[in-house]
């Protein structure tokens, strides 16, 4: 066992986009777990868009960050975690880290399924996927979908999921023609588009010309008014995400027609996905069948070595990534 650990630090706040300069790698001894803990040495990691609204005064400077996280239990004085056991746990952005069994969730046994899933589509992306659709929106069979920052993690899953649920028509913006190709290709939806290729409300018309009844929002800004001049009477926004304001503070407001939401009747409305814990076991229940069948893929774009996490997460928020973007430790 390696007797060196790594955390990954924030040394800066940013102004726009973060940089290589806002982090550093702190080295220091492997910790010792203390009785009714355990050693974890973390094998897979994740980095979301959400880490990009910490570094603005959430994360602490110059201090270990959080993040979602996968390792594997090497050294134990609790006998609630057995030395061997892969767990869950938010003690990220670090090779190795101590934690009591209150702290982790141990990982179901489901033959066949791949580790990364557990980080993707059956992880926080996929559960705020499936949490939006069926516990804010509520999709009803046959009823149209359209998602923003579609062929990101969030994104692909809701597409997925959307289709699998019984969706209608299900229509998503990417930011690339590559990305437009695999979300027609790979992930089914039905129309997509690229939203640098002209005005969204304009794009989104074409796609979906007699309108949508559900709108996931990954991006907010121009996608957001346009969905809501697009949304149909009882028509649902479900606000999971603000990328497109993360990296530019003085981005202008929202723009739309306000009076849509009444005469429509309209229903906007935000959640976060910690709130949603207790439905972690439903959506194994819902997704584990359909990965074993190949009716369920999930999306990801894996990067090797903990020594490229922040080059990963830079990468995300510069939306270098398809699916959801892992870190996995080398051997």
């Amino acid at each position: 066992m390696t007797e060196t650990a790594l955390t990954v630090q924030q040394t800066a706040r940013p102004t726009g986009f973060p940089t290589a300069d806002h982090f550093r790698f702190a080295e220091s001894p492997v910790p010792e777990p203390a009785p009714g803990t355990a050693l974890v040495e973390n094998v897979l990691w994740s980095v979301d868009p959400y880490h990009r609204e910490m570094m603005d005064g959430d994360f602490a400077l110059n201090a270990p960050l959080e993040g979602r996280t996968l390792g594997r239990v090497i050294a134990s004085r609790s006998p609630e975690l057995p030395e061997g056991e892969i767990v869950f746990h938010r003690q990220g952005w670090r090779t190795h880290a101590v934690v009591r069994p209150e702290e982790v969730r141990r990982l179901p046994h489901h033959p066949g399924v791949p580790l990364t899933a557990y980080l993707s589509v059956l992880g926080g992306t996929g559960l705020t996927a499936y949490v939006a659709l069926t516990r804010i929106a509520r999709l009803r069979a046959g009823e149209d979908v359209f998602v923003s920052g579609a062929a990101g993690g969030v994104g692909t899953a809701a597409g997925r999921f959307a289709r699998l649920l019984g969706a209608g028509r299900v229509i998503g913006s990417a930011g690339t023609p590559e990305k437009v190709k695999y979300l027609t290709e790979q992930v089914g939806y039905d129309a997509a588009f690229d939203y640098r290729t002209g005005a969204v409300a304009g794009l989104l018309a074409e796609a979906a010309p007699s309108g949508i009844d559900v709108f996931v929002d990954n991006v907010g800004g121009d996608h957001l008014g346009a969905a809501i001049g697009a949304l149909r009477e009882r028509g649902r926004v479900v606000r999971v995400g603000t990328i497109s304001q993360y990296n530019t503070p003085d981005a202008p407001p929202v723009l739309f027609n306000h009076a849509d939401v009444v005469e429509k009747r309209l229903r906007i409305e935000g959640f976060l996905v910690s709130d949603h814990r207790d439905t972690q076991d439903e959506l194994y229940d819902f997704a584990v069948p359909h990965l074993r069948s190949g009716a369920l893929a999930a999306d990801e774009t894996v990067v090797d070595g903990f020594g490229r996490i922040v080059e990963a997460f830079l990468l995300m928020l510069r939306g270098g990534n398809t699916g959801k973007i892992l870190v996995r430790a080398t051997s």
